[in-house]
C-alpha cells in the first residue's frame, strides 16, 4: 500500500466511525482521497498540487464532489477558495440541507455576486441573500456555513453573509450544480483552489 492509498484509508475509517463533535479533515493536502472530479461535461482538469485542490478552466463548470459518508444533519463545514483566473464563480459550494441541497456562489455573475442558490426558487442573483463583494485573485478566503434544522448561515473571513431561516421557504439548487450533490464545490469559467476542507457535527 502506498503512502497515499495509506492516508485515504485511515481518513475513510475516521469518517465511517461516525462524524464527530470536533473538526474532521476533509482533504488530506496530498491526494483526492474521498473527492471525485464531477461529471459535467466540458469540465476542465482537476489536480493536487502544494497542498490545494486545483480546478482548471471548465466550459462551463470544473468541480469535485464528495463520494465519503453521508453528512449529518446539522453541521459546519469550513475551506479555504481562492480565484486564480478569470471572472466568475470560484466557488460554488452544494451543500445538503435536509433532504434538498443549495449552493452557496462566492463571485458569480461577471465575479462578485455572493448568495445562495435557490431560494423559494430565486437563484443567488437575485434573492434576499444576493450581494456584491469585490474579490481580489490569489487571494484565500475563509468560507464557512452552518446548516441546522431552522437555519442556514455562512461567513466569509468570518464575516457573516448569509442568514436564512428555513421555516416555511423552498431550498434547492440550479440544474447546471446537480451532479455536485450532495456535497461539492465547482467553479465556472474559472481557475480556482481549494485547502483546509473540514466538517463538524452541531
Amino acid at each position: 500500500m502506498t503512502r497515499r492509498e495509506w492516508v485515504s484509508a485511515v481518513a475513510g475509517w475516521v469518517l465511517s466511525a461516525a462524524w464527530q463533535d470536533e473538526w474532521v479533515s476533509l482533504f488530506d493536502g496530498i491526494s483526492l482521497g474521498q473527492w471525485e472530479q464531477t461529471s459535467f461535461g466540458g469540465e476542465g482538469p482537476v489536480r493536487v498540487t502544494d497542498g490545494a485542490i486545483v480546478l482548471d478552466m471548465g466550459d462551463p463548470l470544473t468541480g469535485v464532489t464528495w463520494a465519503g459518508d453521508a453528512l449529518p444533519a446539522s453541521y459546519e463545514l469550513e475551506l479555504d477558495a481562492a480565484r486564480w483566473a478569470g471572472n466568475d464563480f470560484f466557488c460554488g459550494l452544494t451543500f445538503p440541507v435536509g433532504q434538498s441541497s443549495c449552493s452557496l456562489i462566492l463571485g458569480g455573475w461577471g465575479g462578485t455576486t455572493v448568495g445562495l442558490s435557490n431560494i423559494d426558487g430565486r437563484d443567488a442573483s437575485e434573492n434576499e441573500t444576493t450581494r456584491e463583494i469585490r474579490f481580489e485573485d490569489r487571494r484565500w478566503y475563509r468560507v464557512r456555513v452552518s446548516v441546522t434544522a431552522s437555519h442556514i448561515r455562512a461567513w466569509l473571513d468570518e464575516a457573516p453573509i448569509v442568514e436564512v431561516a428555513l421555516a416555511g421557504r423552498r431550498i434547492g439548487i440550479r440544474p447546471e450544480v446537480d451532479p455536485s450533490r450532495p456535497l461539492g464545490v465547482a467553479s465556472y469559467r474559472t481557475r480556482a483552489a481549494l485547502r483546509r476542507l473540514r466538517l463538524r457535527r452541531l
